[in-house]
């Protein structure tokens, strides 16, 4: 396997030492290390992984050096636009290494949602034109990154290191960014589920909160009918969920989202804003300032003002708590508005050991959904 330091020394050696990107679960030992190692300006976890490219373009143009952009490839997608529409060899010519953590790789046992985006990886690079080599724990990584950065340099174009699961050790982030709320994320997802009626629709956003949301649904014997587990698409379960509002008017919508989440396309919440008819959506953000779900990974949510941000795109209902009785009142609150509500609940990081996987299938999930949208619609045959 691959020991982080050396990676990061092997980088730094090099001349690569400007590091951006969002991260994920295979990565999050290599993640961690540079976390603890490159100094804070040297290191920029971003919004989205779009965004990590305009930073690596930038730096590039400043200092002549080829930066690295690490990523999950269930985000790659988001880098599509600037790598082809400004770093390609084709348009201004950006050399980048880019360090990609190979979910749902077939023949390996994933998460659904990993499934397509495992198979189609390569595929992407190769219509995309992007040289690259897959790298696993046997790699020698000093001729690995130095194809990578000649070929980078030469081409003139993102080079890809596609990483298998398991090729990095295991490295654990030194750096803390604890903190000491009444509650965890799933203790704030019990508080909103025991608020909700018979008829109120749940969207909840990926990663351990969705998975928060099936567990508390099975502990009391309640269906899953409700809930629509959004177990990909990071950064889009607001607007899935006012999706759903704009249809079902007579029915309120709940969108428990994340901070990573939030801000990966905050420019959502200026669209859920402006919606000023609709009286029906509630928006929650269970903020725990990190990508909890793929390593712990710091986000900036604890340092910005996320209800102001909500208030001035538009809602006509901010609040946020921390409390357990403030957080319950203002649930009740949020839950008796008729607007476009928003609800930051401040929670520690962390979840449990044993914390479980949907048993159902997001198909079987996405027909149980739809069966109960359809009850009690006068509009449905």
């Amino acid at each position: 396997m691959i020991d982080p330091s050396k990676f990061y020394n092997a980088l730094l050696v090099r001349g690569i030492n400007f590091f951006t990107g969002v991260p994920d679960s295979l990565l999050k030992d290599i993640c961690a290390y540079i976390s603890d190692r490159a100094p804070e300006e040297r290191h920029i976890i971003s919004a989205n992984e779009g965004t990590s490219v305009g930073l690596a373009v930038g730096n590039y143009l400043a200092s002549g050096n080829i930066p690295l952009v690490y990523m999950q490839n269930s985000g790659f997608g988001n880098t599509v636009n600037p790598i082809l529409s400004i770093a390609d060899n084709d348009v201004y010519g950006i050399p980048m290494i880019l360090l990609i953590g190979w979910r749902g790789e077939p023949g390996i046992k994933d998460e659904p949602q990993h499934i397509k985006q495992g198979m189609v990886s390569e595929d992407l690079l190769n219509a995309m034109k992007l040289p690259y080599l897959v790298v696993d724990g046997y790699s020698d990584i000093e001729l690995v990154l130095d194809k990578a950065i000649h070929t980078a340099k030469s081409e003139m174009k993102p080079f890809a290191l596609l990483v298998r699961k398991n090729s990095f050790e295991k490295y654990s982030l030194k750096k803390s960014n604890s903190t000491r709320y009444p509650l965890n994320r799933e203790g704030a997802v019990k508080l909103i589920i025991d608020q909700l009626g018979e008829n109120d629709i749940v969207v909840s956003t990926t990663g351990k909160t969705s998975r928060e949301v099936f567990e508390y649904r099975k502990a009391l014997q309640q269906t899953h009918e409700k809930d629509f587990l959004t177990v990909g698409a990071m950064g889009h379960t607001s607007s899935i969920a006012m999706g759903i509002a704009i249809e079902k008017e007579d029915r309120s919508i709940i969108c428990i989202d994340g901070d990573g989440s939030v801000i990966m396309h905050m420019g959502s919440l200026t669209i859920n804003g402006s919606m000023k008819k609709l009286k029906n959506f509630k928006h929650i953000v269970i903020n725990n300032g990190a990508h909890d779900s793929v390593g712990g990974q710091p986000t900036v949510a604890l340092a910005i003002d996320l209800p102001n941000i909500a208030a001035a795109s538009g809602y006509s209902f901010v609040e946020s708590a921390t409390e357990v009785d403030d957080i319950k009142n203002k649930l009740s609150s949020l839950m008796s508005h008729h607007g476009r509500a928003f609800l930051e609940i401040k929670v520690n990081i962390g979840a449990r050991e044993n914390l479980g996987r949907p048993t159902t299938s997001p198909k079987e999930n996405k027909y149980a959904f739809e069966k109960f949208l359809k009850k009690n619609d006068p509009n449905t045959n």
